[in-house]
């Protein structure tokens, strides 16, 4: 890195943040990418909101959530919450922003997830609105950490957008928020793909703070410059490979568990993360209430891969020789990072002799190629795992994408009765003791079938000019800790 420190070169009136990829909407309605969504919690806010070290959710626009039922849920909307136009944040707003959804003809991704969980939302009055559930849901106050719009598209976040274009968005208070207020009046968020020029900005001193948006082996490149300060924290987010379970080599679970004896995940960890990531088991993190430690772990072993791969029927056609027991290919983003981690694990593979050709391509080719199915293998992050109810959401058999639902999350088109039946129950299962047990044994379960690998979760690092104080990270790497940021003159 040759740029010289620089001092700021800021506004002091302005965080700058630089990302990878740009924000089309604040609407939670339709945030299509997880930057949208992090857009979204800042302008739009919702009765609850998942975003403490401790992932269970808290009151936000909701002063009380109580069940009046069991398929019914009655909450009370503080009074003094307002959208940023000076309107009240109304049970009738609240209904809106859920029917608007719940519509036949709605249009939002968010229409068959809540369709399938409400009947109706209906206001009791000014400040009190009542959900009548389809079936009782366990997930209910983390269902409802879902930005609350207005009728006239406002929000009751502490920001508003003033401008939102292909190359950045810009936020200013919200004078009628109810909560603290942000310590700094504006933000700017600009979108830069390039991970060298997104570090040079920060360097420079062009830009205040990058979260997640920086390659973790160049991080120790800048941890001793002067005007840099370096956080990390531990993330809920999953990086995992996936692995079409509908390919004629990939259906077959020896295959599946022999590429996972394969993978050295530590030493990935170790040389292309600076030991700043843990392993993976599952979706679920560790630390979190449903986090089960006791399932199928692949550690490394090439022999017994080896012997998964003949008894599959890839035997090894020449010994010693170049030519491999199967060729597949192996889709990625063309982030240079992620092309990289994905030429480590193809060469890994080429231990127990499968050849893996790396093809990177722009996201929205490769993402549009997974829905399809149109991959073999393949890696990616999920959103933030807040409920282990996304083990519906990845892996039940009703969720996988189709003409009728093409946005379906399992995406490696993976089947099994038992998980259907298992986390159908356990997103309807008030008791936590008795949910925990039910996602022990999917957790066992999905560890066993490898229909994806679960690799890593990356630690939440933020890089940040030493003039910027007060930023605290989330685990879900919500951009919520812009509200407590400030900046030294």
């Amino acid at each position: 890195m040759s740029c010289s420190p620089r001092e700021r070169r800021t506004p002091d009136d302005t965080i700058v943040v630089v990302i990878e990829a740009a924000m089309s909407s604040s609407d939670p309605r339709y945030a299509i990418s997880n930057y949208d969504g992090k857009l979204s919690k800042l302008v739009h806010v919702g009765l609850t909101a998942v975003d403490t070290e401790s992932l269970v959710p808290r009151l936000e626009l909701a002063t009380k959530v109580e069940s009046s039922g069991p398929l019914a849920w009655d909450i009370e909307i503080r009074p003094d919450a307002k959208f940023s136009d000076g309107t009240p944040v109304t049970g009738e707003e609240v209904a809106f922003t859920y029917e608007s959804m719940l519509a036949k003809d709605s249009d939002s991704l968010f229409h068959r997830g809540f369709t399938e969980r409400f009947s109706k939302v209906e206001a009791l009055g000014p400040h009190a609105v009542r959900f009548h559930l389809r079936e009782p849901l366990a997930t209910f106050r983390t269902d409802i950490d879902f930005g609350i719009i207005s009728r006239k598209g406002k929000g009751a976040g502490p920001y508003v957008v003033r401008e939102l274009t292909s190359s950045h968005v810009l936020l200013d208070i919200n004078p009628y928020y109810f909560g603290t207020k942000p310590k700094v009046p504006h933000v700017e968020i600009k979108f830069v793909r390039d991970a060298s020029a997104r570090l040079l900005m920060l360097v420079g001193g062009s830009a205040d703070l990058i979260q997640n948006g920086v390659r973790l082996d160049l991080v120790e490149e800048v941890k001793d410059r002067p005007r840099v300060a370096i956080a990390s924290a531990p993330s809920v987010l999953l990086t995992y490979m996936m692995l079409n379970n509908d390919d004629p080599i990939l259906r077959d679970v020896r295959v599946r568990q022999a590429i996972a004896l394969t993978l050295d995940r530590p030493a990935i960890v170790a040389a292309k993360f600076g030991g700043r990531a843990r392993l993976a088991t599952g979706l679920v993190a560790p630390g979190h209430w449903a986090y089960e430690p006791d399932v199928t772990i692949w550690n490394p072993d090439l022999a017994r891969a080896k012997q998964l791969l003949d008894d599959a029927g890839l035997r090894d056609p020449d010994g010693a020789g170049p030519k491999p027991r199967a060729r597949l290919v192996y889709k990625t983003s063309s982030d240079a990072f992620r092309v990289t981690l994905a030429r480590v694990l193809a060469a890994q593979l080429a231990q127990v002799g499968l050849e893996v050709e790396v093809r990177s391509f722009e996201f929205a080719t490769f993402f549009a190629d997974i829905k399809k199915g149109s991959y073999q293998l393949a890696s990616m992050q999920t959103s933030d795992i807040i409920d282990p109810d996304f083990y519906f959401t990845y892996f039940h058999s009703s969720r996988i994408p189709d003409t009728t639902n093409p946005d379906g999350g399992n995406r490696w088109r993976y089947r099994n009765a038992r998980l259907d039946e298992l986390t159908t129950a356990g997103r309807h299962e008030l008791d936590q003791a008795k949910r925990k047990a039910m996602y022990a044994e999917v957790q066992r379960l999905v560890a066993a079938e490898v229909p994806v690998i679960p690799l890593w979760h990356e630690d939440n690092v933020v890089l940040s000019n030493v003039d910027v104080q007060g930023y605290t990270i989330t685990p879900n790497a919500r951009l919520i800790g812009l509200v407590s940021a400030w900046k030294r003159p």
